[in-house]
């Protein structure tokens, strides 16, 4: 947090008067719709082997929602667009999603198996909501929890 206090020219006592934690930190500057500390509690809050619907259920409801859409195209615009942005996007969702889902999957390949649900979701996100290619653009929410669920479990689970 000194960094960031140093970065905006500011007392680091400044910093951490208004952000009791470098999670905090992230979240607020993110500006995400969803706290990412939330999502992994959620997707971590049932049986291990229905993991893969619950983090496709989360990511799709977030995306989904009106404000939620919004948000999330702009975050992922920024990050595929400023190495800054995407450093911060890799520090903050690695910590707060990748490291928690991580630990429950478990392992010695465990953080790479979950980023690869991560590269399944981003690419979903990039060609559903940015490219908005079809027929994907057009699915139904149920159709594709269907489909792409049982391919992120079997990154989890197998």
């Amino acid at each position: 947090m000194r960094g960031v206090a140093r970065g905006a020219g500011v007392d680091a006592a400044l910093v951490h008067h208004y952000f009791d934690s470098k999670d905090e930190l992230f979240v607020e500057a993110m500006a995400l719709p969803v706290d990412p500390r939330q999502v992994a509690a959620t997707v971590l809050d049932g049986p291990r082997d229905e993991l893969g619907v619950r983090i496709v259920t989360v990511f799709l409801g977030v995306w989904e929602s009106p404000d939620g859409q919004q948000r999330m195209k702009a975050f992922l615009r920024s990050v595929v667009s400023s190495d800054q942005v995407a450093q911060l996007m890799r520090d903050g969702i690695g910590r707060l999603i990748l490291g928690p889902v991580s630990e429950v999957v478990g392992g010695d390949d465990a953080r790479l198996r979950v980023s690869l649900v991560a590269s399944q979701l981003i690419g979903m996100a990039l060609t559903r909501y940015l490219l908005e290619l079809e027929p994907l653009a057009s699915a139904d929410v149920p159709t594709l929890i269907e489909r792409i669920a049982p391919v992120l479990q079997q990154y989890l689970t197998d």
